[in-house]
């Protein structure tokens, strides 16, 4: 299993999940060229352990383990996972 971000993080884009990932899925970065062209961030499913230390680091609750990830948001799942198939990271 993986976690997703979620509609939550559109516009917001703190990094704090960022700075707590220990395996750094979760991209883009602040200090990423890319950072300011899209909305939010996104969870690599292919490289994210599940450890779930990122969820308890989003002020605005967006980070879900995915078969926790509400039906409303179940778009997301692919909305992550195609950010790394269109992006270098």
């Amino acid at each position: 299993m993986t976690h997703i971000i979620a509609e939550p993080c559109i516009g917001t884009k703190d990094t704090s999940c960022v700075d707590v990932c220990p395996v750094d899925c979760i991209h883009p970065t602040s200090d990423s060229s890319k950072f300011e062209e899209f909305e939010m961030l996104y969870i690599d499913p292919d490289t994210c352990i599940d450890c779930g230390l990122c969820v308890d680091e989003c002020p605005v609750q967006a980070i879900f383990p995915e078969e926790d990830l509400p039906e409303e948001w179940q778009s997301y799942i692919k909305i992550n996972a195609d950010w790394f198939n269109e992006n270098e990271v």
